[in-house]
């Protein structure tokens, strides 16, 4: 299984916002569609960044409500780890078990084409191992 099997079950929208939005925007984005993280680009859609609700909640932590002042490029991670369309659900799984990030943009030759989280990436291994399981349950059975 690749992540690029998967988005292609998932879907290969991303949300993205503008590093230049405030913390508050970037909340209610988050809130308004759901979602526990967005990526930063710039106009030409390149990735500047990723920001979590997790980053969010630190800025809020150390500066008070102040914080939902800021701006995006404040409080995002800047050094992004990404993936490949081809990378299989296992290598995914280890970068970010690595890593310990939540949200993993997967890019082809540098353009943005998806994005896959741990509890897709969980997801998808668990039924892969259900298939697994079933499948060998029938030679089993078969003999």
């Amino acid at each position: 299984m690749t992540l690029e099997q998967i988005l292609k079950a998932k879907g290969h929208g991303v949300t993205t916002i503008k590093a230049d939005v405030t913390l508050r925007g970037a909340a209610q984005l988050l809130d308004d569609r759901k979602i526990g993280s967005v990526v930063a680009t710039q106009d030409d859609g390149a990735l500047v960044g990723v920001l979590s609700e997790r980053d969010i909640t630190r800025q809020v932590a150390r500066h008070g409500a102040a914080a939902l002042a800021m701006i995006v490029s404040d409080a995002m991670t800047r050094d992004v780890i990404t993936a490949e369309p081809g990378e299989t659900l296992d290598e995914g799984l280890s970068r970010m078990t690595d890593r310990r990030i939540r949200h993993l943009p997967v890019c082809k030759e540098g353009e943005l084409v998806g994005l896959v989280s741990i509890g897709d990436l969980v997801k998808w291994k668990i039924r892969e191992t259900e298939a697994e399981a079933e499948a060998m349950k029938n030679y089993i059975a078969t003999g």
